[in-house]
């Protein structure tokens, strides 16, 4: 029996392949080697699932799984969505203008998909900023999004929050008007 997996629309897709009882990967992709893995008892039951360790935000894709024996041959294609949960959500004081406001920059990476990026006051209420720059690589999103706030003295407390479907993160910086006074 030979099973064969492959990551479609890439070069050098060959993800894992199993041939003659044995595990073959000598032209197995870099990026997976020593991550893959077929469970051969499951095999002996026609389970031919593939395990992928160390997950990447870059193993997003579709791969298709080539089952061949003898007298039978069948194929699959599955679609992988890997979602992650980017770093904590860093917050600095960027600048301090001379008309009052101060402007805050809230940061984080690592995410996929894309996470929403919200400005918050001490009330849990959404405050207008900028729109979120984004950028995206082999890691996932990485986002930043600005604010300027004035009135500072009585609700000194906000919140950057970044949320998906099935995660968020919060963080928060408190603003002492007492420190600020020129």
């Amino acid at each position: 029996m030979t099973v064969e997996w492959l990551r479609l629309h890439v070069e050098d897709s060959l993800v894992h392949l199993y041939k003659d009882h044995k595990d073959r990967n000598e032209g197995q992709a870099q990026s997976y080697g020593g991550r893959t893995s077929l469970s051969k008892e499951e095999l002996q039951k026609g389970n031919a699932s593939l395990k992928l360790s160390a997950l990447r935000v870059s193993d997003e894709g579709k791969y298709k799984c080539l089952v061949e024996d003898k007298t039978w041959y069948d194929d699959i294609t599955v679609d992988v969505i890997v979602e992650a949960q980017g770093s904590h959500p860093v917050i600095r004081m960027e600048s301090y203008d001379n008309s009052g406001g101060i402007n805050l920059v809230c940061e984080s990476r690592g995410w996929n998909p894309e996470p929403e990026v919200l400005w918050l006051d001490r009330e849990g209420v959404t405050l207008p900023a900028e729109d979120t720059q984004i950028h995206r690589d082999t890691e996932g999103f990485s986002v930043k999004r600005r604010i300027t706030v004035y009135d500072y003295s009585d609700s000194n407390r906000f919140y950057c929050r970044l949320q998906q479907k099935h995660h968020m993160m919060e963080t928060e910086v408190i603003i002492n008007s007492k420190c600020l006074r020129l």
